[in-house]
């Protein structure tokens, strides 16, 4: 419908034949497109916080297999929303963000959930305990998947105010780590706008199921949460300015 306006437009405009406005639209077709794409990079660079190199912990290297099939993981998942006092290892917590959201292909553009338009607005924050993963300090972490690594933005444990701001589900506070996925909108709706909303939570369940699965391979266990305050939850874990909590899951030994 928008080439067949244009044809008119130019046609009406010029004397160019239809071939030579059917070309010249195409060349706009792909300018567009081509600005478009410029303009969500643009977006996307200006909302993402940089972090340094000595700012971030750089997490070991994810499994690639693992002694669970996929098939058996998805039979024996279940919402867990009771945690065991066990401490997860940095391997563990490694492979469940990189299921999450981590890089999963040579050039670095691809990544473990899908995306609409490849344009990833999912951010993951880990709320981790005192003494819940090994050789980790408490405190709320986000996750940088180009570089496979995590930048501490709270320094204290903020499970209970997690937990607090999620309508006072203190059993969620048990667990050794809390994940909180969030959304920033801007990324996707500049391109697909209102419906962009609609495919990061699409994008969200997709991510919600990958951990539950790669949870349950490991041998642990994840709860998921979708009552809470959001600007309380947002507060909490210092998330990034227009991140906004879309759910929590909640993760450790059951």
């Amino acid at each position: 419908m928008v080439l067949s306006t244009l044809f008119q437009i130019l046609k009406k405009n010029s004397r160019l034949t239809r071939r030579q406005a059917c070309r010249l639209g195409g060349v706009l077709g792909i300018s567009f497109y081509s600005l478009g794409r410029f303009r969500v990079r643009d977006v996307f660079a200006r909302n993402r916080k940089i972090s340094s190199e000595e700012e971030r912990m750089n997490l070991p290297a994810p499994m690639l297999d693992g002694d669970v099939s996929v098939e058996e993981a998805i039979k024996q998942r279940r919402t867990v929303r009771s945690f065991a006092n066990k401490p997860l290892t940095v391997s563990q917590l490694s492979q469940i963000l990189w299921t999450a959201q981590g890089i999963t292909d040579d050039r670095g553009l691809k990544r473990a959930a899908p995306s609409g338009g490849a344009l990833y607005p999912i951010d993951i924050y880990a709320v981790v305990g005192k003494n819940a993963v090994q050789e980790l300090a408490p405190g709320v972490y986000h996750y940088d998947p180009p570089h496979h690594s995590i930048e501490q933005i709270v320094a204290t444990d903020a499970r209970e105010g997690v937990a607090v701001a999620s309508l006072r589900q203190m059993w969620m506070a048990t667990a050794p780590v809390i994940l909180v996925i969030t959304a920033e909108y801007n990324r996707i709706t500049i391109k697909y706008g209102d419906r962009g909303r609609r495919y990061a939570m699409i994008e969200v369940g997709h991510i919600g199921q990958n951990i539950f699965l790669q949870c349950q391979a490991l041998g642990l266990a994840a709860g998921i949460v979708g009552a809470f305050h959001d600007n309380d939850v947002a507060r909490t874990i210092n998330a990034q300015k227009n991140h906004e909590p879309l759910i929590i899951m909640p993760v450790g030994w059951s």
